[in-house]
Formats: structure tokens, C-alpha cells, sequence
């Protein structure tokens, strides 16, 4: 079975709870339990993780390597500065989709920019969670 890792970076957590107008009143754990039975429909094995700490995100990106076959990642605002999160997604040549809840391009002007859009395969941006379904079928579609 193939696998796809979701990575979640800081806050996202918080989901259902924080900004529900902006990014919707679905709970995390209860995003997470759908992806990996969205997966499921197409063979493909989610494995899911968050975390706040920039660090640990690039860590489970490297680790990546060894036992994935994608990796979906919603970096929060990890996406407009993280150089070491862009550099840790180039070395991997695992394919990255980047996915935001919001569409990062009707907000404040700083969340413009992706500095790591140039190392992902594909951004997926404003369709609320819906953009991780899209991902996924995405990858069940390269990988067959």
C-alpha cells in the first residue's frame, strides 16, 4: 500500500476552535479520522502529523524519505519564511503538495509569498479542508 503523509504545522491544532469563520468548525482529530478514511477509498495509507515546532517538522520530512511516497503539508505560517523547511522538502525527492485551508492570497500581503511553493509538485490554496481531498486524489492518481 502506498503511503502519504499529511504534515500540519503550527496551530492547526486548534482547529474548530481557532478563527472558525476563517478555517471552518471541523475539530482536528475529526479532519484527521476523515483523510485517513478518504485514503482508505483509494489504497492509499495516511499518515498523519502537527506539530508547532519548525524543527520537528523537518525532521518528520526527512524521515519521510525512507517510508513515504508523497507528503501533503499545510505549513501555516511556516509557508511565507521557512528556508529550512524549503531546503528539508528539496532534499527529500519525495513530491510535496502544499495545501492551505484559506486562500492565502485574499489575506494579509505577507501570506502572498511561499518560499516553498518552488520545491512542491503543486499548492492547493482556499478550498478549506477539501484541499487536503484533492491532494490525496492527486496522489492516488500519480502513484497508480
Amino acid at each position: 500500500m502506498k503511503k502519504i503523509l499529511i504534515i500540519n504545522g503550527p496551530n492547526l491544532n486548534l482547529l474548530g476552535v481557532r478563527e472558525p469563520d476563517m478555517y471552518g468548525k471541523i475539530m482536528y482529530n475529526t479532519l484527521i479520522d476523515e483523510l485517513i478514511e478518504y485514503g482508505k477509498q483509494y489504497n492509499l495509507e495516511i499518515i498523519c502529523f502537527q506539530s508547532n515546532h519548525e524543527g520537528v517538522l523537518i525532521d518528520k520530512i526527512q524521515q519521510a524519505r525512507e517510508a513515504c511516497n508523497g507528503i501533503v503539508m499545510n505549513p501555516g505560517a511556516f509557508t511565507h519564511y521557512s528556508y529550512a523547511i524549503r531546503d528539508a522538502i528539496a532534499s527529500t525527492g519525495i513530491p510535496v503538495v502544499e495545501v492551505h485551508i484559506s486562500n492565502i492570497y485574499k489575506r494579509e500581503e505577507f501570506r502572498h509569498q511561499s518560499v516553498l511553493a518552488s520545491v512542491c509538485i503543486g499548492q492547493i490554496s482556499g478550498l478549506g479542508i477539501y484541499g487536503y481531498r484533492a491532494a490525496i486524489l492527486y496522489f492516488y492518481e500519480l502513484l497508480k
